[in-house]
């Protein structure tokens, strides 16, 4: 599915669904199509072949017979999808339209049959004379052998390391701190701003990050942001002011950079400010951060000298010593950490040899690594390897020569990674991609085809994109609650390679401070507006561009200019406009004519309504107006969607009855239902659900007061409900559900398949009795639970000692209320081996002291509890807790409960909570409540 090979990858089975009967085709044409089908599928085979050589060493005949060929497979398909819309849409009519649009569908039926008889036709011939083209002029696509990938090989990648985590960083780290710290009047400005400074690809930005995560904590405030070598400057300072602030705002800059300077000014900050390329752009955001706060530090990075010098305090960041770069490289290879000698001794030579060629250079080592690590322990593919990365990193062909160790990476993928890999040149530089949204991204472009039923096409979606973490070619983001990896970024190198590799497969059109002129001659079939400066004005694409497009990116610095005639994308699959503010004149009728739409991205929008014409998409597989909190209710006609595969709403927007119809809903977040009614019950028909976000409530005062006045058996009834309905999704594997307003018991809620679930949430009036029986049969078959947010009327030590055996577990909140049953007050203890991976941990209502020996949470970060000083008192006679025993803490958040203590007791405690801290390794921030 790389991008030579076009469509053919989703065209080929769309030819074999149409020999179906549902589409009743003449005999003549079903023969043409299998032909097609035959004819297409061995060019696919030739092609493939093509895709796994670099262009710059394909014969120009080749190029041109690829290029043909693709070209005239996303014409073909373009045809094949209208054909089987119009049918699919007469189908639609059968059911839900009026009788004359029915009595219509009866006329039109044998004319659209009619027309793709011709199409069919006119295709076959195309087909034949390309064919025949390839014969004539001898083309050869077996030029260069391309090195074959063992897909045994891929279960002995090396995960993607934390970059904070990578060899020798720690001493440029502290080699930077001692700059900024260190007492001297005649650096007083070097000790506040230091500007790390180097080439692309030698780790500036890994190395300000491992600077920031280890000063955060000694600031009121901090921020971590990109500017990149196109910056969208609003994002930049709303990013900014949202991570010192906690805040967001949506002013004008003018304003968020006043807001700026007011809460910084009495503040002690710290600001990374990464990739700078123009001193004009560090002018404009040092105006933002004020001199005369209390104290502050600032570390900027770009690849530019003289930037690095007009701001302040240069660092030139050196390449890693020869000892550093084995460590690095064998730790991907090998998975041997600290250790500089290869384990395998007939490798230790061509290691060596790749070893010199990387230079020193971080990025090129873990990129040669990751693709050694496919080549198994075979030396001569590593000497293969060794030959093709030329000359080494050195003087002036520094760029250049990177840019060969990552193409050799990039042509050494599977065909269906390099298309996902291309997709990212959608994304402007520095951006954070959600991983979520980038699958169903690429569930939509079709790069997915279905090939395990059981994992499903989301499922095969995370394996590219975990594969593609394995090999380098993109950096993943954590959420540090659960450890899990939720977006990505793609390092500028890489970028610059995928923007070259598009633009040249003709994949990708970036309208990014350019003139149109400069792609009006080809035809455009995926368009990005990144950051436009129309130089003649608002773009207006022309009719023959607009036939062809299949996506269209905008992101909110070019929201002035989206298209206004989206109608005239008659083929369009992919529309994302998230975080434009659409004008209130913009009107979204004309969705109901993209009848071909698979994704529609308006979160964040100012839209206030979808239009009841999105009925029309039949074909529409995620819609996401998350964020977008003027629309008060979706139209009626979604229920006609029966292909969605993915909603995401916000809780304020209501969803009609006939839900129920909507069955091949994977994720569905925002919703919010009343408790009366029969939304529950429609609910339940969505067995396919993975992904649940739900809020359940009472609608309006008047039922609360109902509510509040019923009697238990109505209670029950209500509880009853909710638990027939959770026993319903079978593959739920992320569920979050709050219930308003009342006390609800789901005692009576069986998840049969717990070694599927990786995030269970269940807040506010949600309670179980005890630890439920699926929990407690075997902890160890929940492999993939790693967010636990529960609550439970009460909790014996037996419990504790069974969550803390849960394998994956990274946060975990766990609130217990023992006022039901009467006050139980006694000691807790995290044991030794206890909760392996917790990262985060809330434990509150437990009534009695809770003691961590030595051994327990070993990876624990961030931890808050309360803390009951009498009972404390009285159960162990001391305040030690045991948190010197938590070997990574970094945060403590301790909540005292009024009443019952005495005040000498309670500053006592205090007390020893700070003595507990100052004696720790890591001197853990610490605040009381």
């Amino acid at each position: 599915m790389e991008v030579v090979l076009g469509a053919l990858p989703s065209l080929i089975p769309k030819l074999g669904e149409l020999l179906a009967d549902e589409y009743n085709l003449q005999k003549e044409v079903k023969g043409g199509i299998r032909f097609l089908h035959d004819e297409l599928e061995s060019m696919m085979g030739a092609l493939e072949h093509i895709s796994k050589v670099p262009a710059d060493q394909l014969p120009s005949g080749d190029k041109i017979w690829a290029r043909n060929v693709r070209e005239l497979s996303y014409d073909i398909e373009d045809n094949i999808d209208t054909f089987m819309v119009q049918v699919k849409g007469h189908q639609l009519a059968k059911k839900h339209g009026k009788f004359i649009d029915k009595m219509l569908g009866f006329l039109m039926l044998p004319k659209i049959r009619r027309k793709i008889a011709i199409d069919i036709r006119d295709i076959k011939s195309r087909v034949v004379e390309v064919h025949d083209r390839r014969c004539r002029y001898e083309v050869n696509y077996s030029v260069d052998k391309p090195v074959k990938v063992d897909p045994l090989a891929l279960v002995a990648m090396v995960r993607y390391k934390n970059p904070t985590e990578l060899v020798g960083i720690e001493e440029s780290r502290d080699k930077v701190i001692k700059i900024m710290i260190e007492d001297n009047e005649a650096t007083k400005e070097q000790k506040k701003i230091v500007s790390i400074v180097g080439f692309g690809g030698l780790g500036k930005t890994t190395l300000a990050n491992a600077v920031y995560e280890k000063l955060k904590a000694q600031f009121d405030c901090s921020a971590f942001v990109s500017v990149s070598q196109t910056p969208d400057i609003y994002r930049l300072f709303r990013g900014m002011f949202s991570q010192l602030s906690n805040k967001d705002s949506t002013a004008s800059i003018d304003v968020i950079i006043d807001e700026l300077r007011g809460f910084l000014q009495e503040k002690r900050y710290l600001v990374i400010i990464d990739d700078i390329w123009e001193i004009s752009n560090w002018d404009m955001i040092r105006c933002a951060l004020p001199d005369n706060s209390v104290e502050y530090r600032i570390i900027t990075t770009t690849r530019i000298f003289k930037v690095a010098e007009e701001i302040g305090g240069p660092y030139k960041l050196k390449p890693l010593s020869l000892e550093n770069s084995r460590i690095l490289m064998y730790a991907r290879i090998f998975g041997k950490e600290d250790k500089d000698k290869c384990p395998d001794e007939q490798l230790e030579e061509v290691s060596n040899r790749i070893l010199k060629k990387c230079d020193g250079v971080p990025l090129a080592i873990i990129t040669i690594a990751s693709l050694l690590v496919s080549k198994g322990r075979n030396k001569l593919d590593w000497y293969d390897v060794c030959n093709s990365i030329g000359t080494g990193l050195q003087k002036d062909n520094t760029i250049e020569n990177m840019r060969k160790v990552l193409s050799l990476s990039y042509y050494d993928m599977p065909a269906h990674l390099r298309s996902c890999l291309l997709y990212l040149s959608m994304f402007p530089e520095d951006y954070n991609i959600r991983k979520d949204r980038l699958i169903w991204l690429w569930i939509a472009e079709g790069f997915i085809q279905p090939k395990n039923e059981e994992k499903g096409l989301f499922g095969q979606g995370e394996n590219y994109f975990n594969e593609l973490i394995n090999r380098s070619m993109i950096q993943p983001m954590y959420d540090t609650c659960r450890s899990k990896v939720v977006a990505c970024r793609v390092h500028d190198m890489v970028l610059d390679l995928i923007y070259s590799i598009s633009s040249e497969e003709n994949f990708v059109t970036i309208q990014n401070n350019m003139d149109e002129s400069s792609f009006a001659s080809k035809k455009v079939r995926r368009i990005s507006l990144q950051n436009y400066k129309a130089i003649h004005g608002k773009p207006k694409a022309t009719s023959s561009k607009e036939h062809h497009v299949r996506s269209i990116f905008v992101f909110r610095s070019a929201s002035d200019y989206i298209p206004t005639a989206l109608q005239n994308f008659s083929i369009l699959r992919v529309l994302l406009l998230e975080g434009c503010h659409l004008s209130q004149g913009y009107s979204l009728k004309s969705l109901g004519n993209l009848i071909h739409l698979r994704y529609l991205g308006l979160r964040d929008t100012n839209i206030d309504q979808l239009p009841e014409e999105i009925g029309n998409l039949q074909f529409l597989q995620m819609l996401d107006v998350h964020a977008s909190r003027r629309i008060p209710s979706l139209p009626s006609s979604i229920v006609w969607l029966t292909q969605l595969m993915c909603l995401h709403i916000n809780k304020s927007t209501r969803v009609p009855e006939g839900i129920r119809s909507l069955i091949a809903l994977e994720e569905l977040s925002g919703l919010c239902i009343s408790i009366k009614g029969k939304m529950l019950e429609e609910l339940a028909h969505l067995t396919e659900l993975k992904v649940l976000d739900l809020e359940i409530m009472t609608e309006d005062f008047s039922d609360l007061l109902l509510l509040l006045e019923s009697d238990s058996e109505s209670d029950d009834g209500i509880e009853k409900s909710v638990v027939e309905c959770l026993n319903k999704f079978q593959k739920i594997q992320n569920l979050k559900i709050s219930i308003k307003n009342r006390e609800s018991n789901l005692d009576g809620w069986v998840i049969n398949a717990p070694e599927n679930l990786s995030t269970l949430k269940l807040k506010d009036y949600c309670w179980f009795a005890m630890l439920p029986a699926w929990l407690k049969v075997n902890p160890s078959l929940l492999v993939s639970l790693s967010v636990l947010e529960i609550r439970v009327r009460g909790l014996q030590q037996e419990d504790l000692e069974i969550l803390g055996r849960l394998p994956a577990l990274h946060y975990l909140k766990l609130c217990v209320d023992h006022k039901h049953q009467g006050i139980i007050h006694g000691r807790f203890v995290v044991g030794a081996c206890s909760f392996p991976c917790l990262v985060r941990c809330r434990l509150w209502g437990f009534g009695g002291p809770v003691v961590f020996e030595q051994g327990a949470m070993p990876r624990l970060v961030n931890l808050r509890f309360e803390f009951p000083v009498k009972w404390t008192r009285e159960i162990i006679g001391s305040f030690d807790l045991g948190l010197g025993n938590l070997p990574s803490l970094q945060e403590l958040s301790i909540i005292f409960p009024s009443g019952g203590a005495r005040e000498q007791d309670l500053e006592e405690a205090k007390a020893a909570m700070r003595h507990a801290i100052k004696i720790h390794p890591n001197h853990p921030t610490i605040w009381f409540w």
